[in-house]
């Protein structure tokens, strides 16, 4: 009766440690955002324009910026940035620009995810305008340019002269919300070979 009785706790442990395991598992993820959110160190850039208001422009100071893309694994498109690098003060609105290419033979919806090294720049660049803020449909064999608009906030410290924004391209179109989804005003259509 005593092993049964050990064996039964020794289950019911078990099966508290596996439940326990489970549900750290799920607040792991809000956990981390949060944490993220409180000390700056994710490299998540904000989610939504932000709004350009005239402040008076660092010249003595020069940011650059470094552009990076890729695509998520069973991504088609061809994703690059138009410009690898720019120098930019502090205070000035930029607008560089991204191409894509669906070489498939279907409609594709994509989704950019930005991340920014090191973390604490993100809390200094606001972008009014991005590609990103919206799902993307490009329909087969299509090609586009894709306008960022953005600055960097003048309180950027001193010591952050060099920060990489880079774009990862997923194919969302098994959830987009809509695959009539009306394409971003500022998306361009690439000109034909012979324009």
């Amino acid at each position: 009766m005593s092993q049964q009785s050990a064996n039964n706790k020794m289950v019911i442990k078990l099966v508290a440690i596996v439940i326990g395991m489970f549900g750290f598992g799920f607040a792991l993820v809000p956990l981390y955002d949060v944490f993220c959110d409180v000390t700056g160190i994710n490299g998540k850039t904000e989610g939504s324009a932000a709004v350009y208001q005239s402040v008076e422009i660092d010249e003595s100071r020069e940011v650059t910026v470094e552009f990076i893309t890729r695509t998520n694994s069973g991504m088609p498109w061809e994703f690059r940035a138009e410009t690898k690098r720019v120098k930019v003060h502090p205070g000035e609105l930029n607008t560089v620009s991204f191409y894509v290419r669906n070489p498939a033979s279907s409609n594709i919806v994509a989704q950019a995810i930005p991340s920014v090294s090191p973390g604490m720049a993100a809390l200094y660049l606001n972008k009014t305008e991005c590609f990103c803020f919206n799902q993307q449909p490009l329909d087969a064999g299509s090609e586009a340019y894709m306008p960022m608009q953005f600055y960097v906030d003048p309180q950027l410290p001193k010591d952050i002269t060099f920060f990489t924004l880079q774009y990862t391209l997923y194919d969302v179109t098994a959830r987009a919300s809509d695959l009539t989804t009306t394409p971003n005003p500022f998306m361009t259509s690439a000109p034909s070979a012979g324009e």
